[in-house]
């Protein structure tokens, strides 16, 4: 055998033998449970957020958790205040006892967030708030509270229902002119009231603003002060299902509006967009991110997380 292949063969033998011995350590550590492997806020370990919204999250098999399994940074819960508690549900036959704003939200966030905030000898600078997402802390987790009854009466249980969070410091505030960002960025949609919005002395639930309706007269009617979100109905704002070439018109409509959210310093969002056919929906979310819309609305996380 020439020297050449005679080195070749050895060189080969010994990264076999190398990568072996790699993932026997690797192997060893994992079953060993070693706590080289731990650490305190690996709850989200490796989950890299995207700007995906979930739609009707409660539909979920396991509402919120399986959303930001997928890394998505946005969840939605249609809210029923009935006898003083807030359900959560499409409707009212949907509803059931267990079934509450603080059960399927508030309390699994509190105990994800205390998670990723411990206390520790190293982690002492308690001004400084971790979001739920291992990879990118200081991302906020969006979570949209769409009160189905009305709105004035379900308002202050909803700030009520809060607490938790705030007294934690968990939730975004606006307050003295300035926008100060935490763990959780909660936006009022469907009967939340403007008014209740706006009377807020610490502001910690945001408005769904308008996005057809941003402006008056050229200027922005909504901004950071009382929104971070303008949605609208993809349907009746643009109106393409996917087939075919989208529409000169359908598109200057849709750059239109995402213009219009940003220079308001907002971000765009467009709901009740195409689900099926798959290859519309998806040509639907390709004409979205190309226009710049902020977020994906979407049924199937699977789907749009791999998008």
């Amino acid at each position: 055998m020439a020297v050449t292949a005679i080195v070749t063969v050895c060189l080969l033998a010994s990264y076999v033998a190398a990568s072996a011995g790699i993932q026997d350590q690797i192997a060893f550590l994992q079953s060993s449970n070693s706590t080289l492997l731990r650490y305190p806020t690996q709850y989200t370990q490796g989950i890299i957020p995207k700007p995906i919204h979930s739609h009707n999250d409660y539909w979920r098999e396991v509402p919120m958790l399986t959303a930001i399994s997928y890394g998505v940074a946005s969840v939605e819960a249609d809210v029923w205040l009935v006898n003083g508690t807030l359900f959560v549900g499409h409707e009212i036959a949907a509803l059931s006892e267990d079934r509450t704003l603080d059960a399927l939200y508030i309390q699994p966030l509190l105990a994800i967030l205390q998670a990723q905030n411990p206390v520790t000898d190293f982690n002492t600078n308690r001004s400084i708030i971790n979001g739920v997402f291992d990879t990118a802390s200081s991302t906020a987790l969006q979570l949209f509270i769409d009160i189905k009854t009305d709105g004035e009466e379900a308002w202050q249980p909803v700030l009520e229902a809060l607490e938790p969070l705030r007294e934690k410091g968990y939730l975004t505030t606006f307050k003295n002119g300035e926008l100060v960002e935490s763990a959780v960025t909660v936006i009022g949609t469907g009967n939340t009231p403007l008014d209740g919005v706006l009377a807020q002395d610490t502001r910690d639930i945001f408005y769904d603003a308008p996005l057809i309706a941003l402006k008056t007269c050229g200027l922005c009617t909504y901004n950071s002060t009382i929104s971070v979100v303008a949605s609208t109905n993809y349907d009746t704002a643009v109106g393409w299902k996917g087939l075919g070439k989208i529409g000169d018109a359908q598109l200057a409509n849709l750059t239109r509006f995402v213009e219009d959210a940003h220079e308001c310093n907002l971000t765009a969002r467009f709901w009740n967009t195409p689900d099926w056919p798959i290859y519309a929906r998806n040509k639907v979310w390709k004409e979205l991110l190309e226009a710049e819309a902020d977020w994906l609305n979407a049924d199937d996380l699977e789907a749009a997380s791999e998008f």
